[in-house]
This record gives C-alpha cells, structure tokens and sequence, in this order.
C-alpha cells in the first residue's frame, strides 16, 4: 500500500511508515489553479503509479481526484474510486454574492469534473446535496456515487460527558471549532456573541481555530479579546477536553462535506447550533440535538443561543440525543466497514 502526499512533515511521514504505508511525496498547490503546476504534477503522479503498478487508486480531495485520475487513467490502473469530501469554497455560496474570480474557479473544476469523474469507477461525497448539485444541477456522468455520510471519529478519543449546568448562576459556554473564515461562519459567531453578551454579559464564548491569511481570515481578534466578547486559547492539545469544559457548539458554516468538529462535539455530548445548509444539516435534528438555522442570520443565532441559557434543561437533554446521533452516525468502525465495501478491498 502506498500513500501519495502533496504537504507533510517527517513526523507525518514516520507515522505513514508504521501504519505499513510506503508514503510517496510530490509538490502540488492544495488550493491554486496553476495548469502549468498541475500539469507537472500530474506527470510525476503518472511516473510514479508506472512504477508501482497499483491495483486501485484512491484519490481524494478535489485537486487529488481531478489530476490523480488523470495520472491513474494514463498509467493504466484497473480501478479507480474518488472522494469528495465536500465540494470547497467555489460552491460555497456567499451572502453578498460569489466574486468573479470564484465564478472562474468554479467554471473551470466543473469542466474538470465533467472529464475527470466519468473515468472512475465510483464517486463518493458525504452528503446528499453534493450529489444532486453534481449530477443534477451540472449533470455530471458519473457510474457509481456513493454518500458515506462523516468520515468517522474513534469514540475513545473523544468520551461522553454529560453537559449538566448544575448551579443556576453558572454561566453557559458556547465553542466555535474551525478555521477563522467568514464561510466557517466566524463572524456571525462574533456578532451574536456581542448581541448574547449585551443581555448576558457572563456568558462564555471560545473561538478555538487557526487565521488562514491567505483567505482573509480572523476578524479583529484582538479588539474582541481585549473587550472579552471572545476567547482565543490559540493550539491545543486535546480538543475533547476543550469540547468537555463547554455546553454548546456552534457552527454557521456556509457549507461543508459533514464537519468533523461537529462530529466530535456530539461524541462528547454536546447540543448543535448549525446552519441549515449542505453537510451541516446532516449533523442536526431540528429541536432534537440542537437548532438549524438560517445561514447568514446572527440575530437568529443568538436567539438560539439565548434559548439554552433560559432552557438549561435543554443543554443537558439536547446533548444526549447528539451522543445517540453520534454513536449511530459517525463511529470510526461503522463508517470503515461502509467505506471498505464500497472499495471492493475483501470482496
């Protein structure tokens, strides 16, 4: 088994080595459009599948599924299965509309897909409206598309505790996980943190991620932490313990495959605020585990929000039914299982 690897370090590498993967690197932009790089790529990944002569190729990732198939296609490979997790921020739509340069971008990987995904044996996405958009609204050939819903978590990294607020004057915890972009939602987390806050100045907002400045990412950081709107805690170690020491998650994402940070959050046993859009949806039962609401709409979310910190009931209820979610949804072993026999790897 080999593993092909565009960004890593040596200790990403090692790792790949004691799982029994012989790892292959190569250069290529993870998010750019450069024909001439990806080209270049392309004819290293064909040199390389020549060489090792694999009976199936498993790309995944948009760039990875486009140009890899291409080098597996060329280098004769019998089987070839793509993953899409989620279609990224060129399908993402955007409250004041998608700029011109995404339009582009977005034109030129449908045209992309057009050619590159009718050579696979099968397809699969981890949400139902990233089919449809694919094969209905573009009308993409495609033979095969499989929805595995999340990629999975090990439950044991990721232990039940019970969201219980005991003590009336305690102040509810809400916790964003995710890059500092506007489509993660970021902003519209911060807004309604300030309208929480103008009713209930005790309550607790963690903003736990990275500033991707290449996007644009972050926001005024610094002001917010200053006037304590925000809590910043920067890397940590261990995410559950951070999931643990809070009540809510919360995530406006604009769209998404099926997002992991939520997956977790429900492993643990905490209530949902996301958006009613691709992917987050997937994670939600309206009023069950938490609220979809509205992308776009701080106001509505820090209604929803307000809602947990008069119905602290509700925090305890709404995330044991996320925890029963979870455990039927999203384990590790379940979703292998699912994955492994759309692979054919035991058949």
């Amino acid at each position: 088994m080999y593993a092909f690897v565009s960004e890593f370090s040596d200790n990403e590498l090692d790792t790949i080595r004691e799982m029994g993967v012989t790892p292959v690197t190569y250069r290529s932009n993870r998010s750019g459009l450069n024909p001439f790089s990806d080209i270049k790529s392309t004819f290293l990944i064909f040199k390389e599948l020549k060489k090792i002569s694999p009976d199936l190729v498993f790309p995944y990732f948009a760039k990875p599924v486009i140009f890899g198939t291409f080098a597996a296609k060329l280098a004769g490979v019998p089987r070839i299965v793509g993953m899409l997790e989620g279609l990224g921020f060129a399908f993402t739509p955007q409250p004041e509309g998608i700029p011109l340069t995404t339009k582009i971008i977005k034109g030129i990987l449908i045209a992309l897909y057009h050619i590159a995904l009718p050579m696979l044996e099968s397809l699969i996405v981890l949400n139902p409206d990233d089919k449809d958009e694919l094969t209905d609204k573009y009308g993409i050939k495609i033979k095969n598309i499989h929805i595995l819903g999340g990629i999975g978590l090990d439950s044991r990294q990721y232990p039940y505790s019970e969201a219980d607020i005991p003590d009336e004057k305690e102040p509810v915890k809400f916790l964003f996980i995710g890059r500092f972009l506007k489509e993660k939602g970021i902003d519209d987390f911060i807004r309604a943190a300030e309208q929480v806050k103008d009713k209930y100045p005790d309550t607790v907002f963690t903003a736990l991620g990275a500033i991707d400045k290449s996007r644009g990412g972050g926001g005024d950081l610094e002001r917010l932490a200053a006037r304590d709107i925000i809590r910043f805690p920067g890397f940590v170690n261990n995410v559950s313990e951070v999931i643990k020491a809070h009540h809510i998650f919360v995530l406006p994402s604009y769209r998404e495959g099926v997002p992991r940070s939520t997956q977790e959050a429900m492993a643990v046993g905490r209530a949902v605020i996301t958006t009613d859009v691709p992917g987050c949806r997937e994670t939600v039962a309206d009023k069950v585990n938490g609220f979809l609401i509205e992308p776009w709409n701080p106001r509505i979310l820090a209604e929803k929000m307000i809602y947990f910190i008069e119905n602290r009931e509700a925090v305890r209820l709404m995330g044991n039914a996320s925890y029963a979610i979870a455990k039927d949804k999203f384990d590790a072993e379940k979703v292998d299982l699912k994955l492994l026999d759309i692979l054919k790897l035991f058949s």
